[in-house]
């Protein structure tokens, strides 16, 4: 197949994935409308486009939390990102340390935080939820901080899993799954015999180092189920702050009153984030609620987004409606699925591209330079 777009790396990554994990990353809650109105509506975000401006000189490079990115953007945490390419997570990190940008590595990856950090030579971000098991938490963080993570990324809207019911049609759950995953990876060789042979441990592998024996796809679903917790609140998070001294980010705001809470409690950015339409069916889309929570809170700590982001032009836009920089989640995995590490750096490439014509005909010659003005419509 060839890949001429982002957007390509989708199709690509369906024909070579078993349904049950095309569909686990594709999938959104319940009915799935918030799922697509995060594509819908920032697609939708018009551009205003500027001429005559010497554009001959244009840099994409930025700074977040004190870090250089070559690109506003950041590989977003994704959880069993190693089913979908041979440890995924660390070919995933390669791409990003190759084009100079972060890597986030998931609570439940399949490779564990030991195994990806030395692959790079860029500083790794680790994300963890706030958990039942406090001991695996502390465990988590003292492990990140050993393996020289500079990042923490909370992750906060998902106290109890959404309402996913593709998985149960699909095979990542429900009756005979097990069954239905051997059948479906019997009919994708290629994926089975790279991923599903060479592939292994098929484990969740920062979970299975804690518990001391291997934690498989058989008890993923469960466990998360039984370790969400949903009494959090901001008190649970100060030991945290208190614990990890290096950056901050608090993941999934998606209204400014807790923009504001962030601020106070003394985050060092947040992720406007609708965990990419998996929680709760028929919130705003991010493109919608991001400007309310930039006039908020910019300037007084990062604001990153994800949700929605499918290419260059989309970076933009999320930057002009108020973000510093953007993380890509399934984007990036459809890459990696299609064609691993490279298809990853190709990405990133194609979206740099698209990034620069993007800014050479708005007339913006940095990052800096993309804001509100930036938008048809605005004054």
């Amino acid at each position: 197949m060839i890949i001429s777009a982002p957007t390509d790396y989708r199709a690509a990554a369906r024909r070579r994935l078993p349904p049950f994990l095309f569909h686990y990353i594709d999938g959104g809650a319940f009915a799935e409308r918030t799922l697509r109105r995060n594509v819908e509506d920032l697609a939708d975000i018009a551009l205003r486009q500027r001429i005559l401006r010497n554009m001959s000189e244009l840099s994409l490079e930025t700074e977040v939390l004190g870090q250089h990115f070559a690109m506003p953007v950041a590989l977003a945490p994704v959880g069993l990102t190693g089913m979908y390419a041979r440890r995924g997570e660390v070919q995933a990190a390669r791409a990003a340390d190759a084009r100079g940008i972060p890597f986030t590595l998931s609570t439940v990856s399949v490779c564990p935080i030991e195994e990806v950090a030395p692959a790079i030579t860029r500083p790794m971000w680790f994300q963890l939820y706030v958990l039942k098991d406090r001991g695996f938490m502390q465990n988590a963080l003292e492990r990140a901080r050993a393996a020289g993570c500079t990042t923490l990324m909370f992750t906060v809207d998902m106290p109890t899993p959404g309402a996913r019911y593709r998985d149960a049609h699909s095979g990542m759950s429900g009756p005979y799954a097990a069954l239905r995953r051997y059948w479906q990876a019997m009919t994708h060789p290629v994926w089975a015999w790279n991923v599903g042979l060479w592939g292994r441990p098929h484990d969740l592998g920062n979970i299975s180092v804690y518990r001391g024996h291997p934690t498989g796809l058989e008890d993923y679903i469960g466990w998360l189920a039984t370790n969400f917790d949903p009494s959090i609140s901001w008190k649970d998070l100060e030991w945290i702050r208190a614990f990890w001294k290096g950056p901050m980010l608090i993941k999934g705001i998606l209204d400014a009153e807790d923009a504001r809470d962030a601020v106070s409690f003394g985050a060092d950015g947040i992720v406007v984030s609708n965990h990419g339409g998996r929680q709760l069916d028929g919130v705003l889309s991010t493109a919608r609620a991001l400007p309310a929570i930039a006039d908020a809170v910019k300037g007084e700590l990062a604001i990153l987004a994800d949700s929605g982001i499918r290419n260059g032009l989309d970076i933009v836009r999320m930057i002009a409606l108020g973000a510093d920089a953007v993380l890509l989640g399934r984007a990036f995995v459809y890459a990696l699925a299609a064609r691993g590490q490279q298809g990853v750096e190709k990405l990133l490439d194609l979206m740099a591209y698209e990034m620069r014509v993007a800014m050479t005909l708005t007339g913006a010659r940095s990052v800096a330079d993309i804001t509100r003005q930036s938008l048809a419509g605005m004054p």
